[in-house]
């Protein structure tokens, strides 16, 4: 992988995993979302990673209407990379997860490369009282849950997308992941460089362990070679460890609540800006340096925030 000197940060900063009453810091209303997204960028993420949140009950929102309220928001007050979710959430079906990207047309989108089992029903163990009764609904059905992402499905993505000079974020979560990817480079359907988000320690992907993290990473050196950059999400605990690993390799790091809720043992993160400020930390400690977003837009081939319809 050709590496650059500067490390992108993103900041992924409500997400569909987590729900309200798992931490009173989790960004749920429009305006919740830009403070905490632009408090993020101000601490360093050159990205920023969003999806849309129902103001009322939490619930995740893939409405093109949901999102516009933020979005304007954010560009008027940042010069941040914005990257829209088409993931949504695993219950929905693809053609509702694709409807902000090609509204918005946006820099960077996420894209999920494979299908898979998605089983938050764990967090179950930890949080007993909730708010609204969807949240238990949902952590309970992901017993029986397999979030879709087919061939057709990807396609659909990229297809719907073409026009729009959007690139993305292609999230692997297991290796075959890497080889999905690899089939769409092969056709010539994603154009390199590739920017590629390797996920650890979600129940039903790939685990959390120092060699699982190397086993992906030297997939993706043989797969890709020069034409892609590498970046990591460490699920739950095994965020800021992930992250330290990926860059002392090269690697790029992606925080924040959607991935998340903790900032230590015990100690939840009171905004995203705190976790930005955690990795920041470390990758400053081994000597690195931060990518600002225009930095981001070099490394990453982007567009530019005047090329996007919000």
């Amino acid at each position: 992988m050709a590496q650059s000197r500067k490390v992108i940060i993103t900041c992924a900063v409500t997400g569909a995993i987590h729900t309200p009453s798992m931490s009173p810091y989790l960004p749920v209303t429009p305006a919740e979302i830009a403070d905490a997204a632009i408090g993020a960028a101000e601490a360093g993420a050159a990205i920023v990673h969003l999806h849309a949140r129902n103001p009322q009950d939490g619930r995740p929102d893939q409405s093109p209407e949901a999102f516009a309220p933020f979005l304007k928001v954010i560009k008027q007050r940042s010069n941040c990379v914005v990257n829209l979710t088409t993931g949504g959430a695993p219950y929905m079906t693809v053609e509702e997860r694709v409807r902000p990207a090609a509204t918005f047309k946006p820099e960077v989108a996420s894209l999920n490369m494979g299908s898979m089992n998605f089983g938050l029903f764990p967090m179950l163990n930890r949080y007993q009282d909730f708010e609204h009764e969807w949240e238990r609904q949902a952590l309970e059905n992901s017993r029986d849950l397999v979030f879709k992402n087919t061939f057709r499905d990807i396609e659909y993505v990229l297809r719907t997308c073409a026009e729009n000079g959007t690139r993305f974020e292609f999230e692997c979560y297991d290796t075959a992941h890497l080889y999905n990817l690899a089939h769409f480079l092969d056709r010539g359907l994603v154009e390199p460089p590739l920017f590629v988000q390797t996920v650890f320690g979600i129940l039903g992907g790939i685990g959390p362990h120092p060699e699982d993290v190397l086993h992906m990473k030297r997939t993706a050196d043989r797969l890709f070679g020069n034409a892609y950059r590498w970046s990591v999400l460490g699920a739950g605990r095994n965020q800021m460890p992930i992250a330290a690993m990926a860059a002392a390799m090269g690697g790029n790091v992606r925080v924040g609540l959607e991935d998340s809720l903790w900032d230590g043992p015990g100690r939840l993160a009171e905004s995203n800006a705190q976790q930005v400020r955690r990795v920041r930390q470390i990758l400053e400690g081994l000597g690195l340096e931060i990518a600002t977003p225009d930095d981001a837009r070099a490394i990453l081939a982007l567009k530019g925030g005047d090329r996007v319809a919000f």
